[in-house]
């Protein structure tokens, strides 16, 4: 019984070093899992809440962190390999600063400055397509035409099909420039979307 017992011992003994060993391998596979697309940033802005909540979806789709627009300093966009940029549309039917957030001063005194020639980006909006089916997510077009005029690669064009809007200016012959989602009258879709969008996003070699 006591060789029996040492033998135990032994045998527990000797297999702790494996433990030890494989352990922090796995953890260490873990945090790599959680971080496959840490050189992408995510950012949007939000006035009724809508807009925070789509970028929930994205965020948990593709393994970011949303993070409001008027916290991120210069290096933190700059230093991103690509950049997934969100806002809904507030100020219907205008020519420029359509978001109603930051975005509207951001996209003119921030932008300008910033050395992003070169990202990928892809965009996002929210919108009404009931209330304001005319206008519908056309803030999403002002972010896609000024990463665009900065020189960035956008990526994520998607289908009007499903929609119920009568005209956006976030379309470009005949498809939405990324994800276009409605969270009061379609919010049973959007996550479903935004999963189908990061997909997409991955196929076409963005992350």
């Amino acid at each position: 019984m006591k060789f029996t017992a040492l033998t135990t011992t032994l045998v527990l003994a000797s297999l702790a070093p494996i433990t030890l060993a494989f352990g922090p391998q796995r953890a260490a596979f873990t945090r790599c899992s959680t971080a496959l697309n840490a050189d992408a940033g995510l950012y949007y802005s939000s006035t009724t809440g809508n807009t925070e909540v789509v970028a929930g979806y994205i965020a948990e789709a593709a393994g970011l962190e949303a993070e409001e627009i008027g916290d991120a300093t210069n290096s933190d966009v700059e230093g991103q390999g690509a950049l997934i940029v969100g806002a809904p549309t507030w100020h219907t039917d205008a020519d420029s600063e359509r978001s109603g957030t930051t975005w509207d001063s951001w996209l003119y005194d921030t932008l300008p400055n910033l050395k992003v020639e070169g990202k990928k980006v892809a965009v996002f909006g929210v919108g009404d397509q009931q209330s304001y089916g005319d206008y519908y997510c056309d803030a999403a077009g002002e972010l896609y035409d000024l990463f665009e005029a900065k020189g960035c690669k956008m990526f994520g064009f998607t289908s009007t099909d499903g929609y119920e809007h009568q005209s956006s200016k976030a379309e470009r012959d005949g498809k939405f420039i990324g994800l276009m989602c409605d969270e009061d009258n379609q919010y049973d879709l959007s996550e479903d979307r935004a999963k189908a969008w990061i997909a997409q996003l991955k196929d076409e070699g963005f992350f």
